[in-house]
Parts: structure tokens; sequence; C-alpha cells
């Protein structure tokens, strides 16, 4: 094929692909839509203005009370930030719509009541889940009693439908957040009765493919990526790394690779897949994403909670134990390891070349996505006690803190920016 020929017809290809994704997946430009942002692997637009110093007396926008205990970021879509809640003293799982400018309460949505029934680890919670909006509908996960359930509301906080994903026993807790593809909203529910994966009609809530998983606990949210050519449905552990079609729940390839309880959503560089997980043993890995179920290379490391996150061939995580930590994404190798502090469970967020991270006791870093050294930009007390991941949009910082005055615990959504 001649040169011209061949860079029209790849050109035509990039073209076709973008109207592809811009007609099925609905992403909105300044908007935070589900769980890990707009591209799913925890990077925010480059060119927003995000302070890098802000905390309980500066750059606060502003600040709204939550009901409950609950560990769920926030979904930040046109006008509304959406989050979920959980009250156990008055057993009530609700969802709750902010103005995005304001803070000011639009509706709330009680979803569920008097279904926190079963015993948790003390680390989880009865809202752990992320909402996903599609601009039309806003869905969301929660377990009430002895099962999984999937629910969408309108944008007024009207419920629409509500299905049930499968039977759920708990380990540890629940905390799967949906995925958004095409007409679909695809969910997962891995648990030691025999989990599922399932993918549903966004307009009915209709089970159009359903996958049935192994009877483990398991806890990370479905991710849909493009790697190695084609769009993938991602999910770790059950000792397995697995990839489906997202639109019909067919398996691409599924290998032996992954420990049995995971959290951490999988990234990609298009190339591999990273997978991590802590139990029964601590991994980081990168897979091969073609279906060779080739393991590229594999450590010891511990990240067993946050997401990582690849920029520029690189890989940079922070670890549960309060350790930044920067591999190099193609061989593995250890670029840096550097002290943060506390405990982290919250997933790092990057914008341009910074990188946002608070650990659980509210401290919220900012630091170089840099393979040389681990830099510092600031370091910022946001609360007592923090959980839940930033959702980083339009300039802001949107997160869900805690407080306590004595023993009594309490929580807002606060929106950080300039």
């Amino acid at each position: 094929m001649p040169l011209t020929l061949l860079h029209f017809a790849m050109m035509l290809r990039s073209r076709v692909l973008l109207l592809s994704l811009l007609l099925t997946t609905p992403v909105f430009a300044g908007d935070w839509p589900w769980w890990r942002g707009p591209d799913r692997n925890g990077v925010a637009d480059p060119g927003q203005n995000v302070p890098t110093e802000f905390g309980a007396d500066r750059n606060i926008k502003w600040s709204v009370d939550l009901p409950g205990r609950a560990h769920g970021s926030a979904c930040v879509v046109g006008d509304k930030v959406l989050i979920a809640s959980a009250d156990e003293e008055k057993q009530l799982q609700s969802m709750h719509a902010f103005d995005r400018s304001t803070g000011e309460a639009l509706w709330t949505t009680v979803v569920h009541e008097k279904g926190m029934t079963q015993k948790s680890n003390q680390k989880a919670s009865w809202a752990s889940g992320t909402p996903a909006c599609d601009g039309e509908r806003i869905y969301i996960n929660f377990i009430t009693g002895d099962a999984v359930y999937t629910t969408a509301l309108d944008l007024k906080g009207k419920q629409v439908w509500q299905t049930k994903i499968t039977d759920y026993l708990i380990h540890q807790g629940y905390g799967s957040s949906p995925a958004i593809y095409e007409d679909l909203v695809i969910v997962s529910a891995d648990n030691k009765r025999g989990g599922a994966v399932a993918g549903l009609d966004r307009k009915t809530g209709e089970i159009v493919w359903r996958h049935e998983r192994a009877a483990l606990p398991n806890y990370p949210s479905p991710v849909i990526l493009e790697a190695a050519g084609k769009v993938q449905l991602f999910l770790t552990g059950t000792d397995k790394v697995s990839s489906f079609d997202p639109l019909t729940g067919k398996v691409n390839w599924e290998i032996e690779g992954a420990t049995t309880e995971c959290v951490t959503s999988t990234p990609t560089d298009g190339k591999h897949i990273y997978s991590s997980g802590g139990y029964p043993k601590n991994h980081v890995a990168a897979i091969a994403a073609d279906g060779s179920g080739k393991v590229v290379w594999e450590t010891n490391d511990r990240v067993y909670v946050p997401s990582m996150l690849v920029k520029d061939g690189h890989l940079y995580a922070t670890m549960d134990s309060g350790v930044a930590i920067c591999l190099d994404s193609a061989t593995g190798t250890e670029k840096w390891k550097g002290r943060l502090g506390g405990n982290f469970s919250a997933s790092p967020v990057l914008v341009g070349d910074r990188i946002y991270a608070v650990n659980e006791s509210g401290d919220f870093y900012v630091f170089k996505a840099d393979p040389e050294k681990l830099e510092i930009f600031a370091t910022n007390k946001v609360g007592d006690e923090v959980y839940a991941t930033p959702s980083i949009c339009g300039g802001n910082v949107f997160l869900r803190v805690a407080e306590y005055e004595g023993e009594k615990r309490s929580e807002r959504l606060i929106c950080f920016g300039e």
C-alpha cells in the first residue's frame, strides 16, 4: 500500500474509533462520571488548575454534612455531585445529589432500609461503591440483607429500576462500583456463596448477560479498558486474571495469575494490564493483555487496596503501608520507594505530572510523577479519617472526609478549589 494511502487508512481508522467512542461512551468534559474517572484509570484532565495546597482552613469552596459512615467516592456529572451514604443507626442506604457549584442539597433518595444485617470488617462500610452516571440515569450497587442489588435513579432521584445481582455472604465487605459501556451497566459481586459479573440493560435493568464466578471472597470493581487493540472488561482475583467481552460476557481469556482476594482496579499501558493483591500473598504483576497468558514480571510489593497509576512507561502506587513506589512498567524494576506516612486505602489520582493521594488519617499528599525520585509538593490535613478516593475535575477536588469530636464521628463531602 502506498504511504499516502496507509496514512489515510490509519487516519480514517482513528476517526472511526473516536466517533464510536463518542457515540457509545458517555464521557463528559470536565466531569468525573464513575469510579476512577472518565478513562477509568485514575487519570484526571491534565489541563485543569487544581490547587496543591488545601485543607480545613484554605481553598474550601463548600462543605456539606453526610449521614452515617461510608467509603464511596463522589460522581460528578453536569451540575450535580452524586454520592452514596449508609446510616447504620437508622438502617438507611441512600443516594444524595448536591449542586456542584454551591453544595446545596438537591435531593436524597433512600434506596434500601433495614438491610445492614451481616457482620463485616471494621474498615468496611455499607456504602463503599461509587455511583456511575450516563447523563440520564444514576447507577449504584448496595449489599442489603443477603444479596447485592443494582439500582438506577433518574437525575431527580426517582427510582427507575432495581435488579438483584446475586446472593452475597460478607467476608470482609462489599464495595464494587458499576461500570457503564454502550447500552449496558456492568456490575460484579464476587463472594463465598458464588458470585457473578453481569451486564444489565441501562434503561430497564434486565440482565443481558451473566457470568458465574468462583465461590471465593474478592472485591474489585469491573474495569473496561482498551488493551492489545480491543476493548476488554477485566476482573482480577479468585486466583485468576480474567478478560471478558463487555458486550456479551464471553471470556476472552483467563489465566492463573492473581491472588484470591484483590481490591484494586486494573490499569493498562495498552499492552499490559497490571494486577495487584494482598491475600494470601502480596504481588504486583504485569500481564500481557493479548491473551497469551504471559506474566511478564512480578514483584512481592503489597499494593492491596489502593489502585495504581500508569504514566510514560512507569507504574506509580501508594502502598497500603504508607510508602509510595515507582516501577518500570515494562520490566518491574524498582525506580524508587519513599515514605509518605500513615496507611492508605484511597487510590491516588494523576493530574498532569502530579499525583494526589490521601491516607486514612486525612493527610493528603501531592507529589510528582517522576521516575527519578519522590518529590513531595505539599502535605495537607483535610480531616481525621479518609477512606474514599478523591474525584478531581473542573479544577476541584471532591472528597468524603470524617472528623471526630471525642468518640463522636461525623462525615462531610468537601469541594476543594481555588
